[in-house]
């Protein structure tokens, strides 16, 4: 074993010393370009870190988009829930959620005969069970003397900013006439409801509003095009829009919901 022992001991530094052959002068490099290339090997390692922090800092959530995000599934949550329980009540009642998912929408000659701004007798009962709905999920989502927020309804803390009744009609007809009729319509509306749940007045919003308020948009704004009857009829119609709050800063996301706790209305900037 001694034998072996040395005998290795001498291959390992006859190895030793052929390495060491192998550094030759011309493998070295003058000191100044050293210094260059660890100079240099430092700010790419600077440089590395710094995007490394920056790409952290923008894989962090940001607080707005997130209440936002959640905000924006809360109200299409509400909206289909509105659906359901209608078409449930009422299933030849004809009512989509419009492309923006922000409003439902009533056909005019489901609610309306052509031309007349008048509730037809039948169709109190379906505004009436709208007004019923409503009446249930405001106090969780708005302001003022009727607020009642519970954690259970709305997590998310999201405030609705209002909810308008808009009515529309085709492209037949006069302009202006047009215009007054959308008007009546919405106002009619507005009147069946709060009839049927009068405290929907009461809601408030961010600015200390009431959440519940009318437009009339005539033929401005068509869901399709009117060169069909069935076109014509689908752009004759009420919309429910509901718009929600949208905060500037953290500060305003806290604020509101403390708002809400509290029930109290008005006090924020936009």
């Amino acid at each position: 074993m001694t034998d072996m022992t040395v005998s290795f001991l001498f291959i390992v530094m006859i190895l030793l010393a052929f390495f060491a052959s192998q550094l030759h002068d011309d493998k070295t490099v003058p000191r100044r370009d050293f210094n260059d290339v660890v100079a240099e090997r430092e700010t790419l390692k600077k440089q590395v870190a710094e995007l490394e922090a920056k790409l952290q800092e923008l894989k962090r959530e940001d607080p707005i988009e997130v209440y936002l995000a959640r905000v924006a599934t809360r109200q299409r949550e509400l909206l289909e829930g509105l659906k359901a329980r209608l078409t449930m009540d009422f299933p030849s009642l004809q009512v989509i959620i419009s492309e923006e998912m922000d409003a439902l929408r009533f056909k005019g000659d489901g609610l309306f005969k052509s031309g007349e701004s008048q509730l037809s007798p039948d169709k109190l009962p379906i505004v009436g069970a709208i007004a019923n709905r409503l009446n249930e999920i405001l106090p969780c989502y708005t302001l003022g003397p009727r607020s009642a927020w519970k954690s259970d309804c709305n997590p998310v803390g999201a405030v609705i900013e209002a909810v308008q009744i808009e009515g529309h009609t085709d492209a037949t007809g006069d302009f202006n006439a047009n215009l007054v009729l959308s008007t009546n319509r919405a106002d009619e509306t507005f009147f069946a409801m709060t009839g049927r749940q009068p405290t929907l007045v009461e809601y408030r919003n961010s600015r200390n509003q009431p959440v519940l308020s009318v437009a009339g948009y005539g033929k401005m704004r068509p869901v399709v095009a009117n060169d069909t009857a069935e076109g014509r009829a689908t752009n004759r119609r009420i919309d429910l829009r509901i718009i929600m709050y949208t905060p500037r800063s953290v500060d305003d996301i806290n604020r509101i919901r403390e708002q809400l706790r509290l029930g109290l209305a008005g006090g924020l900037t936009r």
